[in-house]
């Protein structure tokens, strides 16, 4: 289902003025995705992103967090400020998509979108920049490393919110199999926290034809993974959300060998800060207890990752609000449940009110796929949803007062 975002509503600037000069930004989304670059080494999708908010009047400030680039414009006399985010690293991933504009270096692809996000984000700001009527500071953040965790940290501890202020932030992520240019809104939690476990199960090793002279590491990690089912069956409330998973297993080298050890990887997600606790507790426990049990020792090494992505009550319904003004009823999707990944836009959430969008990318492969495609027809309606929220956040009227531009 593709939604047309242009129909049943009357045509405003922000939509001709976008529409204007969409195939220069779709040109610059194929650049990007040809040239793909990991967290904390897109020296060229830095200096790009730079180049083109610089050419379109922004005050630019480069390296924030190590490869963060952060635009600003100021209008008028009001003190209020607006924050927009956007992502642009990628993954190590293939790219088996054949499109021509595929990417060009081995091993590394945008498979999750973050070259559409930056397109988007760049839209907005162009028509901002030549057409936008605001009252107040726009703040627009170009984010690095987010697939591995550490680019919204980096800024943070870098002054992001003490050098360039602002009253809220928001963000938005393109979603796979949602009906292309709708919106999705989610107050409250809304992306899962991700944690990590590296797990070793110490034994004794020995001969298979000899198990009683051995301490089998291969039986306890059995029972170890079985028992971790027990903790959100019988630990999390039914109601709240959990999950644990043993994503990889390793021991051994032959059929006839009971190994020294076994070692296993797990993540854990939950959308409460205290479940994501609960949780890594009771993995501790029940690693210490199993092994235990079969006369093992083990080693855990738990390595907390993203915290869950809570959008600000107050704020989503504020986006979502601009969202109803300025687009048809359609688009606007009702009951948009959480999603169990993670992002690290959590971070900035933790220290600014706001909130995270999702929009629909139509039918496509999943995320992290080396076969995801961006779809290009949803950067237009995506960054006009910024462009108003822009254009109605920095003034004195409220969503209900803003008239149509």
């Amino acid at each position: 289902m593709n939604i047309q975002v242009c129909g049943g509503h009357r045509e405003d600037a922000a939509e001709r003025g976008i529409r204007a000069f969409i195939h220069e930004i779709i040109a610059l989304r194929h650049d990007l995705h040809r040239h793909p670059e990991l967290g904390f080494m897109e020296t060229r999708t830095a200096a790009v992103i730079a180049r083109f908010l610089l050419s379109y009047g922004y005050t630019v400030h480069e390296g924030i967090g190590g490869m963060g680039v952060v635009a600003t414009l100021c209008r008028g006399k009001s003190t209020r400020r607006l924050g927009l985010r956007a992502d642009f690293d990628a993954l190590p991933i293939d790219e088996q998509t054949a499109l021509p504009f595929a990417s060009s270096r081995a091993g590394v692809m945008h498979a999750c979108g973050h070259d559409g996000h930056t397109a988007v984000l760049l839209a907005a700001a162009r028509y901002l920049a030549e057409s936008g009527e605001f009252d107040g500071t726009l703040t627009l953040i170009f984010q690095p490393a987010e697939e591995i965790g550490a680019g919204a940290k980096a800024m943070i501890r870098d002054g992001l919110f003490e050098r360039f202020p602002v009253d809220a932030v928001f963000g938005l992520h393109k979603w796979p199999n949602v009906p292309a240019g709708a919106f999705g809104f989610i107050e409250g939690p809304a992306m899962a926290s991700v944690d990590k476990a590296l797990i070793r199960i110490i034994g004794k090793g020995g001969h298979g034809a000899q198990p009683h002279e051995a301490v089998d590491p291969v039986l306890a990690s059995a029972s170890f993974i079985s028992a971790l089912q027990s903790i959100v069956s019988r630990n999390i409330d039914p109601l709240d959300m959990g999950v644990v998973t043993v994503g990889s297993i390793h021991g051994g080298t032959a059929s006839n060998i009971i190994p020294e050890s076994v070692e296993l990887q797990l993540t854990l997600r939950a959308f409460q800060p205290d479940v994501r606790k609960k949780l890594e507790r009771r993995l501790i426990e029940l690693a210490r207890a199993q092994a235990a049990g079969f006369g093992a020792e083990v080693e855990i090494d738990f390595r907390q990752g993203f915290p869950p992505v809570i959008n600000n009550a107050a704020q989503t319904s504020y986006v979502r609000e601009i969202a109803r003004r300025f687009f048809p009823k359609e688009t606007i999707l009702e009951g948009f449940r959480p999603r169990t990944a993670s992002e690290d836009f959590a971070y900035m959430l933790e220290k600014r009110p706001g909130s995270y969008v999702f929009v629909g990318n139509g039918e496509s492969a999943p995320l992290h796929s080396p076969r995801y495609r961006f779809n290009d027809d949803i950067i237009a309606p995506a960054a006009r949803l910024w462009v108003k929220l822009a254009e109605t956040y920095l003034s004195s009227l409220s969503t209900e007062e803003a008239p149509l531009r």
